[in-house]
């Protein structure tokens, strides 16, 4: 079904490919195992050996460049001598102290210099921090990717933007299938989150297996396919796992975490709550498995459903493609017909659960939707829980809709939201099936991976063999021991507009000066020659100051400038740049011990002989 006929109002009888497939291919993940984990040393020593003059090496180094110590940004490098993969390629979203910066990107610089030996990026499923970097990568490096048939999907629109999906080489498998990477067999194994075709890896290295869990879950009852597949990680298990790389998001959190299904009986009882008004859902546009909840709310009550949002429609769409949302034939309309319908008829699905300054929600909070106006008959469902930092974000939002008279379902007590990472029992039940020697824990900020880290080695993981990953430390794994490497160049790429990387430590720094205590522009136009001031200074104030109720002190700021020239004349300095600091320097004194603030002071200087006139500025 193509992507107009969706906001036309049609359902989709496609059924999904590439779910996950318990069991299947178990035999082939199983004999991905190496030989090097058995306990006869003669024929070890031998195999190392040759593989060491094979391959250049005989550790396994793993390289975090995004995705430790933070949320979101994942990306790790796993590199064997000449050989070397990527797993998730993501982005971040820029938190307080980076103002005008659109996203942060992982630094490819070390992938960059050593693309001689990549193989391919895997990618483990489709959220924006598992995949949101992969254009900005493949515009650098050009390399295979790999994924399941949804994560692929939802690759291409990206891909498409940046002009580059026609060079890009995209290849679609299902879970239980394997990939080879020069040295390296992959095994895509399924899992479940808040997102299809999630995706586990376990890794054949000539050292031993590694199991790279990705984002997940454990959910008996699924909206959508089978639950994780415990079979086969149970079967790997069985055969030995050499290490554990673990999504540590919900490490802090004790039991199990709560299946989505939840939602959807949530969904129920607030559905009938809302009686005669039109109903507002928002949260993640990648939240697939929370759209088909709402789907069947609102089909049980005869609802029509409007989306809104630039990234809500295009996940929805290909999401129904390709058979992973499921509506009736006409519950689906364009958001242009909703306001055709009356309230009670009515679900509209929209991003800005976080709060977003240009989703969706927000601009209906503050009237600026081109078609939705909210006001008393609106009830509204944020089925989504607030990333660290946005609370200030989203309690505008909730302050703005109700303001409006909306009425407004935000709290944890009506169960709208599941998170779609484990909790410690999760995590327990995983390390008991795969039986790691060694413990390594992902995804998310020094405290998860503290916990995750001391909830291992409760589970009887010796300490000596759980490592805490540093951003840009490399790993190095053998078959029989586990220590940090050396350190890899990594960081930060922040994304402003159609800049990439152009945006450093400086610029923000004076982004920062700028936004908190503004700028004084000082002009000043001087004689050629005998430095004698003809104009000026003129003293302006952007940011800093209200100047007709601070004349006084701007005044005072113009007296001291002339005072810095009339010592520069005495002295005869007549290099500019001395001029220009001099006055940056005092008028910087004079302006803190007035009002407590620092702001930016740019000085630009005219100088004008009888027969030319140049301009040179700071």
């Amino acid at each position: 079904m193509r992507r107009e006929e969706f906001l036309r109002g049609n359902g989709s009888s496609n059924k999904g490919q590439g779910k996950g497939q318990n069991g299947n291919n178990s035999s082939k993940a199983l004999n991905m195992h190496n030989n090097s984990q058995k306990n006869n040393n003669s024929g070890k020593n031998e195999r190392n050996h040759s593989r060491k003059q094979q391959n250049g090496g005989r550790a396994v180094s793993i390289i975090p460049l995004g995705g430790i110590n933070e949320i979101g940004k994942n990306m790790t490098v796993i590199e064997y001598g000449n050989d070397m993969f990527i797993i998730d390629c993501g982005l971040a979203f820029p938190d307080m102290d980076m103002p005008g910066v659109d996203i942060v990107i992982p630094d490819f610089t070390y992938v960059e210099k050593n693309k001689d030996k990549l193989k391919g990026v895997v990618l483990t499923h489709g959220h924006e921090d598992h995949i949101g970097s992969v254009s900005y990568f493949l515009k650098k490096v050009s390399a295979p990717v790999y994924g399941t048939q949804l994560t692929i999907s939802l690759l291409k629109g990206k891909l498409k933007e940046a002009g580059i999906l026609n060079s890009s080489k995209l290849n679609v498998k299902r879970a239980g299938e394997s990939i080879k990477l020069g040295c390296f067999e992959v095994t895509f194994i399924h899992v479940n989150h808040s997102i299809p075709d999630a995706c586990a890896l376990a890794i054949s290295t000539p050292v031993g297996v590694l199991f790279h869990t990705g984002d997940f879950k454990i959910d008996y009852t699924p909206i959508e396919g089978s639950a994780i597949d415990l079979a086969h990680i149970g079967e790997l298990g069985q055969k030995g796992i050499l290490l554990l790389m673990a999504d540590s998001t919900n490490a802090e959190k004790i039991g199990s975490s709560p299946s989505e299904q939840l939602v959807g009986e949530s969904f129920e009882k607030l559905f009938r709550r809302a009686e005669n008004k039109r109903i507002i859902i928002a949260t993640f546009a990648s939240n697939v498995h929370r759209v088909q909840q709402v789907i069947k709310a609102a089909e049980s009550y005869g609802r029509k459903i409007a989306v809104s949002g630039r990234s809500m429609v295009n996940v929805v769409a290909t999401a129904i493609e390709l058979g992973y949302l499921k509506p009736q034939r006409g519950t689906m309309i364009d958001i242009e017909q909703a306001n055709r319908f009356a309230d009670n008829e009515m679900v509209i699905v929209t991003t800005g659960s976080q709060g977003e300054p240009l989703s969706a929600l927000r601009r209906m909070s503050s009237k600026e939707h081109r078609t939705i106006n909210v006001g008393s008959n609106d009830f509204i469902i944020i089925s989504a829980t607030p990333i660290p930092g946005n609370e200030k974000f989203v309690n505008k939002v909730v302050n703005d809709l109700m303001l409006l008279g909306a009425d407004v379902i935000y709290e944890k007590i009506h169960d709208t939201h599941v998170s779609g990472h484990a909790y410690q029992d999760e995590q327990k039940l995983l390390i008991n099936l795969l039986k790691p020697r060694f413990f390594i824990p992902v995804h998310g900020e020094y405290r998860h991976l503290k916990k995750n880290a001391m909830l291992a080695e409760s589970m009887g993981i010796s300490s000596e063999n759980v490592i805490i990953p540093e951003l840009g430390r490399e790993i190095e794994v053998t078959s029989d021991s586990i220590k940090y490497g050396k350190l890899i160049h990594s960081g930060n790429v922040m994304v402003d507009g159609l800049g990439v990387g152009d945006v450093g430590n400086v610029v923000l720094r004076e982004r920062k000066i700028l936004a908190g205590d503004g700028l004084i522009i000082v002009v000043v136009v001087l004689e050629n020659g005998s430095l004698n001031v003809l104009a000026g200074p003129d003293v302006i104030s952007r940011g800093f100051v209200y100047v007709r109720e601070s004349e006084e002190m701007i005044e005072k700021a113009k007296e001291l400038i002339r005072s810095v020239l009339e010592e520069c004349k005495l002295k005869n300095t007549r290099e500019w740049s001395d001029m220009k600091s001099k006055i940056k320097e005092k008028l910087s004194d004079f302006f803190y011990k007035k009002t407590q603030r620092s702001p930016m002071i740019l000085p630009i200087i005219e100088e004008i002989g009888r027969d030319e006139k140049s301009k040179k500025e700071f």
